[in-house]
């Protein structure tokens, strides 16, 4: 199967070779001149802009769309809808707002132009792991882009399905980061209440190792703990300063909107931004986790 990808991230590019190296032809764009270099050195197929890569796709064409969302996102996905033609699918594989999932399915839907919302975690291990994908959109163009998804996927039956119609799978994708930030928070405040129990001088790596197996706690969130922990259990030259990507705070506004109460969230989402004021061991270790699944930058102690 051939394809376009939009967007040569860290993501954007693990996923492309991945793709590659399952078979597939892809061809690339990017602002980042450096990246298409890159990937084009991997198998890729270099193209100069939008323009290009749809050119270089044949009927029923597919461009996979992996930038930042917001406004991005906005841009090249109405770009691609005046380029591309009926029947062709445009995939959204970044982290927008569902909402604006759903217009932009209805106005390429009237070009009679698919668009699938592909919610995707997995970070920079995705490329050795594989991704989760939430997948929202018509049955059709699901079907027919299955090949691609087992691609991707941990396993071709694991790790992937098609939850809903369009903006379905960033719902799913915003809700999965929501308690993604809950779990994250309830481990760093565990963590630093052990550290602060100064009497019994505890061994945070070994209690992660110790809870990485058996415990009901165990979890890829633990192993990377663990990880970061064995390495530097006081993490003196991180900076507690915890960014948060946009999808806790929509999580905890649709909890509002639709009623529903998610205090552990909603409080996960108050810590982070209360992480930018003041100095604590709970940040620092929330921020190295970010870090070891996702690739996030680390702010250092005094940057």
């Amino acid at each position: 199967m051939k394809l376009g990808m939009v967007g040569l991230g860290k993501m954007g590019a693990n996923m492309t070779t991945r793709l590659i190296e399952g078979g597939h032809e892809v061809v690339v764009t990017d602002l980042n001149l450096n990246a298409v270099k890159s990937a084009e050195s991997s198998g890729a197929i270099a193209s100069t802009g939008l323009k290009d890569l749809v050119s270089k796709l044949e009927a029923p064409r597919i461009v996979w769309v992996m930038v930042p969302s917001g406004g991005p996102t906005e841009t090249t996905v109405t770009t691609l809808g005046d380029m591309v033609e009926a029947g062709d699918i445009i995939i959204d594989g970044g982290n927008s707002n569902y909402k604006d999932t759903m217009r932009r399915g209805e106005t390429l839907k009237e070009k009679g132009i698919h668009y699938v919302d592909v919610g995707t975690s997995g970070g920079v291990w995705g490329l050795k792991e594989g991704y989760s994908m939430m997948i929202g959109g018509e049955e059709e163009p699901v079907k027919f882009l299955t090949p691609l998804f087992q691609t991707f996927a941990p396993a071709a039956d694991k790790g992937w399905g098609h939850v809903g119609p369009s903006g379905a799978g960033h719902f799913v994708k915003m809700i999965h980061n929501g308690i993604e930030y809950g779990m994250m928070q309830a481990f760093a405040e565990g963590f630093a209440i052990m550290k602060k129990k100064e009497e019994f001088d505890l061994d945070l790596a070994e209690v992660s190792r110790t809870w990485l197996h058996g415990s009901v706690v165990r979890s890829w969130l633990l192993d990377l703990i663990h990880d970061a922990l064995k390495d530097d259990q006081q993490l003196e030259d991180i900076a507690a300063f915890v960014p948060d990507s946009g999808e806790g705070r929509w999580t905890v506004f649709e909890a509002i909107d639709l009623n529903v109460s998610a205090p552990v969230i909603t409080t996960a989402l108050q810590e982070r931004i209360r992480s930018r004021d003041e100095n604590s061991y709970t940040d620092k270790l929330l921020s190295v986790m970010r870090n070891q699944f996702g690739g996030h930058v680390i702010k250092k102690s005094g940057d």
